[in-house]
């Protein structure tokens, strides 16, 4: 199945204690890697969520940002800063007295000091917001997984274009490979003329051998086969339901092979032609498929 590595998604999860958000980005890479940015203090469950981005990214650079905003009463707690306060206290009645200041020092006065009363960090309780952040991360994920499949839907109809004009080429080629051993034959009979100037009489027979070796030499009836059997595998990987990026990419290699091969062999410009078109295309496919998971 033809998946795009790159895609977006976002959910959140709203309940009286929690709110949950998660974004994730995916892109291109040649494994998966996970980088993964958590509030502070649930650094705890970080593995469980790397766990379920693997149950759906086999491959690729995926980005996430989890946010939890723990609302409940006991993720809020605040301590007094009694030292501090005793003593601006005291500072403020010694400058009363000092002053001949009437009535008492208030609670606002010491509390516009500042750092009188100060946030406290409660250690978070994973397993409570656990259930709820959960659903919202494999919703997240599953319309990341949603995005890749539109995407890889696409991709998918541009390789299948792309197939069938290699295919057409493969069969012309096919076509020009069956001409060669006449051709080589002529092209032999045409330098042993030129050579000989007509003065000596041509054996028919040892022309016929010549060229018979030469014609063997240029045949490509092999990579030919092969070059339309990775065409069908490349067909097969691509309706499989397992990654398909890695082997697309290792069969593209093996096509440029095939075709490099029969470009050295190829005697004929016509057929050059053909095959520097269809290398063309497998340079086209290739750069498609480093975005396929």
């Amino acid at each position: 199945m033809i998946k795009s590595m790159t895609a977006y998604a976002r959910a959140e999860n709203q309940s009286a204690a929690y709110t949950v958000r998660v974004e994730v980005r995916s892109f291109n890479s040649r494994h998966l890697d996970v980088a993964l940015k958590l509030t502070h203090g649930f650094e705890s469950l970080e593995e469980r969520i790397k766990g379920i981005i693997a149950e759906s990214v086999a491959r690729g650079r995926v980005d996430i940002r989890v946010q939890i905003h723990d609302e409940s009463e006991a993720g809020i707690a605040f301590e007094v800063n009694l030292p501090r306060a005793r003593a601006y206290n005291d500072a403020l009645t010694q400058l009363s007295r000092s002053l001949d200041l009437a009535g008492q020092t208030g609670i606002e006065a010491v509390l516009s000091a500042g750092g009188m009363i100060q946030a406290v960090e409660v250690e978070k309780d994973v397993d409570a917001v656990w259930p709820q952040l959960e659903p919202c991360l494999r919703m997240a994920m599953a319309d990341l997984d949603a995005m890749r499949r539109v995407e890889g839907d696409n991709m998918a109809r541009d390789f299948r274009q792309r197939l069938e004009a290699i295919e057409a080429m493969l069969e012309e080629i096919g076509d020009q490979a069956a001409q060669l051993p006449e051709m080589v034959r002529q092209r032999l009979m045409e330098r042993v003329e030129a050579l000989t100037h007509g003065v000596v009489e041509i054996d028919q027979t040892r022309i016929a051998q010549e060229a018979a070796l030469l014609a063997d030499r240029s045949d490509i009836s092999e990579e030919i086969v092969r070059a339309n059997s990775h065409i069908q595998q490349f067909r097969s990987l691509m309706e499989d339901d397992t990654p398909a990026g890695r082997p697309l990419n290792f069969l593209l290699q093996e096509f440029n092979r095939e075709f490099n091969t029969m470009g050295a062999k190829s005697g004929k410009a016509t057929m050059s032609h053909i095959i520097v078109a269809v290398k063309s295309e497998l340079e086209k496919l290739r750069e498609q498929i480093q975005n396929v998971e």
